[in-house]
């Protein structure tokens, strides 16, 4: 068979970065195996239907780069599959109705109210998590309670109902996850779930299960607080006689100090996001930062959401898409829960910033460097550009960064260092910069190598070592005591603006 994998996401708010990992383990999965990936809107909620919400994840997926074969919302051509729609076409009654011909399921004539008093009277006689389920369900209203003339009735008066599975108690529910091996569950603990609600839509249970048959789903990747739910899972494919797909139950994505799930709530307290792209809330017009807006790069985001609960078995960390298809596995994913690390996902940023191709760096900075100095300004230059990126790519770890980090390229200092003033410039010092200029205008290709060989004989020639002045000339140029390649950035900023700026600090020091 073709492998199939899905993400079913439902459009109930933004996408959380560990909902990006599930579609891109099932994505990484899916394309490993020549197989296909499939998205699917899971909108049998419409209660926590949130506007936006949809077009939200599909841009989300599209700018990570996870894009899918099917049910794709791309180019006007196609739209995702959505269970809503598929509702009308009976679908999902079909497979309930099958279930309750051969007795697996049932209807439940209780209103909320009625669960409410149950579970209240339970908590009266100090039962605690009251369920509905084979020690409950025959005292609830219900066509096993009730009689068979009296259920009749009340689905000829058209009373309002749900449908639910029929859990049998002392029964050993087993299946093999591909990431925990074999799982086993006692079903005396399984309540039984609603499948068709009162408005006639399918709960998660049924539809996802419904839509996996008929979208012939091969693998099914899910988040680990989907476990409990597979108990009941694994009775409907039973009780329809049809094979599950294969199960990856994934760890969850942990707080940076380890002790529970990740939320958007640690996100703002730390100041990271943990959406892929920002998310403005609807209702309230509150404002979440994403990945994107921040300045990383889908590619690095990707890469770092890969090794959250994954590994190679190698030393390597920095991955492609086509290299993370061609290295991942179910067998490489841990069982607990992977911790974030902020600064990690950093890390993966600056990695592929400083493997960038300078031209097209320095081509973007160049359009940057326009809007803040003017079109006309020499430094806005694509030259002028690439050769400050060059030079800043190894101290930053965004591109929104440069400017920032170097603003010393493109402003001559105001102020010096005064650590380094403090200890460095004297009588000595003063007299050798005094000097340097003139040597500087003599050189005849003003390039990193020729000036710093004439700074160093003029050292030697006035009985010094360089490196008694060379921190002091950082300062001279840049204002302070540490940055890029000292004569690197000689060499971009020419010979007339370094000669201006050693005159300059000689007046002001």
């Amino acid at each position: 068979m073709t492998t199939r994998t899905r993400f079913a996401p439902s459009p109930t708010g933004p996408l959380h970065m560990g909902g990006v990992r599930t579609a891109l383990y099932a994505y990484l999965f899916a394309k490993q195996q020549q197989g296909k990936f499939i998205l699917r809107i899971e909108d049998t909620d419409q209660n926590r239907y949130v506007p936006g919400a949809e077009e939200y994840i599909i841009e989300a997926l599209t700018w990570c780069g996870i894009i899918p074969d099917e049910g794709v919302g791309f180019g006007g051509k196609h739209e995702p599959y959505r269970q809503s729609e598929r509702k009308h076409k009976g679908f999902y009654m079909n497979y309930a109705q099958q279930l309750l011909n051969n007795g697996n399921a049932y209807y439940a004539f209780d209103r909320p109210e009625d669960i409410d008093i149950a579970r209240k009277n339970a908590e009266t006689d100090g039962v605690q998590g009251w369920q509905y389920d084979a020690s409950t369900r025959m005292g609830m209203r219900n066509s096993l309670s009730l009689p068979e003339q009296e259920v009749r009735h009340l689905l000829d008066q058209g009373t309002q109902y749900v449908i639910r599975l029929k859990v049998n108690p002392g029964q050993t529910l087993t299946f093999t996850d591909m990431i925990r091996g074999e799982v086993s569950f006692d079903s005396s603990l399984v309540d039984d779930k609603v499948l068709i609600k009162a408005d006639g839509m399918p709960t998660y249970h049924l539809a996802h299960i419904v839509d996996d048959i008929m979208m012939e789903i091969t693998h099914a990747i899910r988040g680990e607080e989907w476990l409990p739910s597979a108990p009941a899972h694994i009775l409907i494919y039973q009780y329809l006689g049809i094979p599950m797909p294969l199960y990856a139950h994934l760890p969850l994505l942990l707080k940076p100090e380890g002790n529970g799930k990740l939320s958007k709530r640690d996100g703002d307290r730390l100041g990271f996001p943990v959406f892929p792209l920002q998310w403005k809330d609807p209702v309230t017009g509150e404002i979440s930062s994403g990945y994107r807006e921040k300045g990383y790069y889908p590619e690095s985001f990707v890469n770092m959401l890969a090794m959250l609960g994954w590994n190679p078995g190698t030393e390597q960390e920095v991955f492609t898409m086509e290299e993370l298809i061609n290295a991942f596995s179910f067998e490489r994913v841990h069982k607990a829960g992977a911790r974030f690390d902020p600064d990690k996902a950093k890390w993966y940023n600056e990695q592929r910033l400083r493997h960038s191709n300078d031209e097209e760096l320095g081509l973007k900075f160049s359009m940057e460097l326009k809007s803040i100095l003017g079109e006309e300004d020499p430094r806005s230059s694509h030259d002028f550009a690439t050769g400050a990126v060059k030079l800043l790519k190894e101290r930053v770890q965004f591109e929104n960064e440069f400017y920032e980090t170097g603003k010393y390229l493109f402003e001559a200092p105001s102020t010096y260092d005064e650590k380094v003033i403090a200890k460095r410039w004297n009588e000595k010092s003063k007299t050798f910069f005094q000097a340097l200029p003139d040597v500087l205008t003599k050189v005849e290709h003003f390039t990193a190598e020729n000036c710093k060989a004439a700074f160093e004989q003029l050292a030697t020639e006035q009985g010094m070592k360089p490196g008694d002045v060379l921190q002091l000339f950082r300062v001279i140029v840049s204002g302070q005591g540490s940055g890029v390649d000292l004569f690197g950035m000689v060499e971009l900023l020419g010979r007339s603006e370094i000669i201006s700026r050693i005159q300059k600090a000689l007046t002001s020091i």
